[in-house]
């Protein structure tokens, strides 16, 4: 080969290690080099914790570095998540659970940051499902409804916290059939919660399906009423009618979950957790099977897009909390329009 061929052969090599260097793998822009850490603000075994897991898991594959679960429960979610706001915002510490509980903590009262200073990553949304012991003697939701209408004492009902699946689905039945006696039993978490009915200690939860289905599938709940308008079909059990075959005016929208970062992290941060969240999560098939087998809507979204989604339920929630008197703030100081 003469020295002109060697010449171009040399050029041609440094051109395509020049390519490859241009095109890297999935998430070089941000590579962290130590494992990040996700607090779920609930206790292990809840919708959240079951959930935020199978991401971590496919968070860890996208990066090449190991996303850890840290459960931190307390103060119905705020406690795990204010840990996160008070850490560097450097992508290395990030939060979990509900957009619905995110933005609703300034209402509270328990966190000021509203939730337009977070970076949201959603994936999927889990209905909140009213279900019963399966010896319970309520067979359907309108036999529950009647309960707790003409009891004498308060219908027990088990609950994660002040803004779980369970006090949520409780203030939209209160609104739409005012008069009905119903007393909250809380637990640190949606898990510890189902267990509880489970046990016999309440009479029904209301917590979210994804905490129920096992103990669905396993003969020991009975779920009567999805919290949505439409029917809510369960893999190893069949259809669960939605709550509006009985009172048509509850207000519900999806309650979408995700993980969220602070939206004044480094800019490469939450460019690459945007391009790892539409090219590997949305289109995980593990992602997709769990959503399916747990009795939940898969729908990735993030950024704007992810706030716009998560709004609609956000609204019913801290407008509900706020009406009854169990949040001390107006959510419109914070950008949350009243439901239509």
């Amino acid at each position: 080969m003469n020295n002109k061929k060697r010449l171009t052969h040399a050029i041609s090599g440094a051109l395509a290690l020049c390519v490859a260097l241009a095109a890297p793998a999935l998430a070089e822009d941000w590579k962290p080099t130590e494992p990040v850490t996700i607090i779920v603000p609930w206790s292990a075994g809840g919708s959240t914790d079951t959930v935020t897991r199978v991401v971590a898991g496919e968070l860890t594959k996208a990066f090449g570095q190991n996303f850890v679960i840290l459960n931190q429960p307390g103060a119905s979610g705020s406690l795990g998540t204010r840990a996160v706001w008070e850490a560097p915002h450097d992508g290395m510490t990030i939060a979990a659970g509900a957009a619905a509980d995110l933005g609703a903590y300034p209402v509270f009262g328990t966190l000021d940051a509203t939730l337009d200073k977070w970076r949201l990553y959603l994936h999927v949304a889990n209905p909140g499902l009213v279900s019963v012991r399966a010896d319970s003697e309520w067979k359907d939701f309108g036999d529950l409804l009647e309960a707790m209408k003409t009891a004498q004492e308060p219908v027990t009902v088990s609950s994660g916290g002040l803004s779980s699946a369970t006090a949520i689905s409780m203030q939209a039945l209160e609104k739409a059939a005012p008069g009905i006696k119903f007393r909250q039993i809380v637990y640190e978490g949606g898990n510890p919660a189902v267990i509880s009915t489970v046990a016999g200690e309440t009479q029904f939860t209301a917590q979210t399906a994804t905490e129920q289905v096992d103990m669905i599938r396993a003969g020991r709940l009975r779920p009567l009423a999805v919290i949505a308008d439409q029917p809510l079909e369960l893999q190893g059990f069949g259809t669960v009618p939605p709550v509006t075959d009985w009172l048509p005016d509850v207000a519900s929208a999806p309650n979408f979950f995700g993980i969220f970062i602070p939206a004044d992290a480094p800019q490469e941060v939450l460019d690459t957790m945007d391009k790892v969240w539409a090219e590997k999560i949305a289109t995980s098939d593990v992602m997709k099977e769990h959503a399916a087998e747990r009795g939940a809507l898969f729908k990735a979204t993030h950024g704007e897009e992810a706030a716009k989604t998560a709004l609609p339920f956000l609204s019913i929630n801290a407008w509900q909390q706020f009406d009854s008197g169990a949040a001390p703030n107006d959510p419109s100081t914070f950008g949350i329009p009243r439901p239509e």
